[in-house]
C-alpha cells in the first residue's frame, strides 16, 4: 500500500478531506471522502430538516467528487441539479476545483417517514425527475449532461449519469448520519471510476468489494478515514495520489451584490429606494444565508454608478 508520507497541517485540524488515488495500474480512478463538517455546515446554515440535510448532503458530497475526477483548474465550477417530484423541490451544489462546495434546497423542512430505520431521501426527492451536472470551465459556454432519476437516493442517480452520459462505468456510496438533536455526526462517500483495458475479473473483484463495504456513514463513525475507505474496496493496494481539504465555500461578496444591483438599472433601483422603509436594504444569499445591508446613503450611490 502506498500512501501520502505526510497528512498537511489543515489535515490535522478537520475531518473534511478528500483522497484522490489510482488502482490496478492507473486503470480505476478512485475517491475517499469525509465531509461530516461541510454536511453539518450546510445544515447550519439552511436550518434543514434530517431528510434535506441527508438529501442535500449527498448532493454536495457527490459535486465534491465528480469536480474532483474531472476539474482541472480550481477556479472551474462543477454544479449538480437535482429536481425530482418529491416535496423537497429542486436541490443545486456546486463545487470548486479547489475543494470548496456549496449548496441549498426549495424546501429545507421536507418530511419523509423513515424506510427500514434509515432516512428516506428518496421520499422526499422523488422517483420521477432529472439529475443535470453541468461543468463551467471558465469558456464561452458550459458543458452540461441530465439523466433521469432512476431512484432519488442521489447516489444510484450519479453512478447511472456517468454511466449514461459520461461512459464512465461508476461506483458512488454516499451517506449522512443525523443524530436525534438534527445535528450531522457522520457524512462521507466514495466514488470508483473503471477505465479501460479492465479484464472482466477485475471489474467482478472491485464490484464485489464494493457490494460488501458497509454503509459510509457506519464507516466514517467507526474512525475509518477515507484511506481505509478505499483500503477496503481495493484490498490489493492502490496509489494515493493526493489529500485535499474540502470546504463549505460561498463566493458571494458584498462587491458582486452591489454589482447586481447596478444591473438592475436606475429605474428598479429607484423603486428599491422608495419602498425600502428600514434603515438599510437588506440583501441575502441563497446559498448561504449570509445578509449584506446597504445604507440609503450606499444606494445613492450605487444609483449614481447605475445612472
Amino acid at each position: 500500500m502506498s500512501h501520502l508520507n505526510e497528512v498537511s497541517e489543515v489535515l490535522r485540524v478537520t475531518s473534511s478531506y478528500m483522497v484522490r488515488a489510482t488502482a490496478l495500474g492507473g486503470r480505476v480512478r478512485a475517491f475517499g471522502l469525509n465531509a461530516t463538517e461541510i454536511v453539518e455546515e450546510l445544515r447550519r446554515r439552511h436550518d434543514l430538516n434530517p431528510v434535506p440535510a441527508a438529501a442535500v448532503g449527498r448532493t454536495a458530497m457527490g459535486a465534491l467528487l465528480l469536480a474532483a475526477a474531472s476539474l482541472k483548474e480550481e477556479d472551474q465550477l462543477l454544479t449538480v441539479e437535482v429536481q425530482g417530484d418529491g416535496p423537497i423541490g429542486r436541490i443545486i451544489c456546486s463545487a470548486d476545483g479547489a475543494g470548496g462546495v456549496r449548496g441549498l434546497a426549495s424546501n429545507p423542512y421536507a418530511h419523509a417517514p423513515s424506510r427500514d430505520g434509515k432516512l428516506n431521501v428518496g421520499a422526499v426527492v422523488g422517483p420521477s425527475g432529472y439529475l443535470s451536472v453541468t461543468r463551467d470551465l471558465g469558456m464561452r459556454e458550459s458543458y452540461k449532461g441530465t439523466v433521469e432519476l432512476q431512484s432519488g437516493e442521489i447516489g444510484d442517480d450519479l453512478a447511472y449519469y456517468l454511466a449514461r452520459s459520461e461512459q464512465t462505468p461508476s461506483a458512488v456510496g454516499l451517506g449522512v448520519f443525523v443524530l436525534p438533536d438534527g445535528s450531522v455526526e457522520a457524512a462521507g462517500g466514495f466514488l470508483v471510476q473503471l477505465l479501460p483495458g479492465l479484464e472482466p475479473d477485475e471489474i467482478a473483484a472491485i464490484e464485489r468489494e464494493v457490494a460488501a463495504l458497509p454503509h459510509p456513514t457506519a464507516l466514517i463513525r467507526d474512525g475509518v478515514t477515507p484511506e481505509g475507505i478505499l483500503d477496503r474496496i481495493f484490498p490489493g493496494g492502490y496509489e494515493a495520489l493526493e489529500q485535499l481539504p474540502v470546504r463549505f465555500h460561498c463566493p458571494c461578496s458584498r462587491e458582486r451584490f452591489e454589482a447586481a444591483l447596478i444591473t438592475l438599472g436606475t429605474e428598479e433601483i429607484e423603486s428599491i429606494i422608495r419602498e425600502e422603509t428600514r434603515e438599510s436594504t437588506e440583501l441575502v444569499c441563497h446559498f448561504c444565508n449570509e445578509a449584506y445591508h446597504f445604507s440609503p446613503c450606499q444606494m445613492r450611490g450605487i444609483l449614481q454608478s447605475a445612472s
